[in-house]
């Protein structure tokens, strides 16, 4: 059975990883905790039962490492994981872990490293990034494991109680949305924004003050500013996009789009203390999960996109109408 990891909230993904590894290392396996570095670490100590293998399992002190992704089909070769030029580069997943985890390492607090990932990994990617770390952090190749999602899926058919054990209800996932409908709302925009009328300003749209919105959904005022002074210039192009009437089919995505936004927005919103959280959630999910999103030329106009549903209060808790 295929499972919908990229669905999974990273602490989902982190209990999954563990019962893994008690399954495969040992019932001993420590769950993930926020370490001196602030890094979050899972740890197994002593010699594993089946890992890597049964006739040389690994022996000392061993790093275990959860990397989720809500993307979908992401994989171990983009740049964002690993970037063979700059190996070291904070920004990335494996650069950032190397300048952790070398510290470890250096206090005698690791032997053996294993990463588990909700992405694909080639062959070819896997010897490449072992190497990297293995030499990095001085330790031999054959005490650095990547596990990707295959092997993952191979653990889970071996032993289908982890799922059961795990019990991961769908109640804790966290907050997801489809990037289908704005990706194609964004995409035509793009293309036509040269086009539109940036001076229209007789809008008229019912909407709750902004800075009431603001302390309705709990948006820092700080973080409301810097959005109004990046993206209110844009709003009045957007509505005009939206208003003609060649992009009717496109007004439906767009509002098809922020009805999904704003349920899946109200039945999460306690998972998060701030709007300021939920808007930079978001803006990174729905990139994450869209090919073109991910495009330099539509990055921007997703936050554009975000701040226009919520200034027109489609998104976000709204003042009652009545109660005015």
């Amino acid at each position: 059975m295929k499972y919908a990891y990229e669905d999974m909230s990273d602490e989902q993904f982190e209990r999954l990883v563990v019962i893994i590894c008690q399954h495969i290392m040992g019932i001993s396996t420590q769950g993930f905790a926020k370490g001196p570095d602030g890094g979050r670490d899972a740890k197994f100590i002593g010699t594993a039962e089946l890992f890597p293998s049964r006739s040389s399992p690994w022996v000392g002190t061993t790093i275990i490492q959860a990397k989720h992704t809500n993307g979908y089909n992401r994989n171990c070769s983009e740049s964002d994981f690993y970037n063979k030029e700059k190996k070291t580069n904070p920004n990335t997943v494996i650069g950032a872990e190397l300048l952790r985890i070398k510290k470890l390492k250096d206090k005698g607090e690791l032997d053996n490293y294993v990463l588990f990932t909700n992405r694909r990994l080639t062959g070819n990617a896997e010897s490449e990034i072992c190497k990297t770390i293995s030499d990095y952090i001085e330790v031999d190749i054959a005490s650095v494991k990547i596990i990707d999602i295959n092997q993952i899926e191979l653990y889970l058919k071996r032993y289908p109680e982890i799922m059961r054990i795990a019990d991961l209800d769908p109640i804790d996932s966290p907050l997801i949305v489809s990037p289908d409908d704005l990706a194609e709302v964004i995409q035509a925009f793009a293309n036509q924004a040269r086009t539109l009328d940036r001076s229209l300003t007789n809008i008229n749209i019912e909407r709750t003050t902004y800075a009431r919105k603001n302390q309705l959904n709990n948006m820092t005022e700080a973080y409301a500013n810097e959005l109004k002074r990046r993206y209110l210039k844009d709003v009045n192009e957007i509505e005009s996009f939206l208003s003609l009437a060649e992009n009717t089919a496109l007004r439906e995505r767009y509002e098809l789009a922020a009805e999904e936004f704003c349920l899946n927005i109200i039945a999460k919103r306690k998972d998060y203390q701030t709007f300021d959280h939920i808007m930079n959630y978001l803006s990174k999910l729905l990139v994450d999960r869209e090919p073109i999103l991910r495009q330099a030329k539509h990055k921007r106009l997703v936050n554009v996109m975000l701040f226009f549903m919520y200034w027109s209060c489609d998104i976000g808790e709204n003042e009652d109408a009545k109660t005015q």
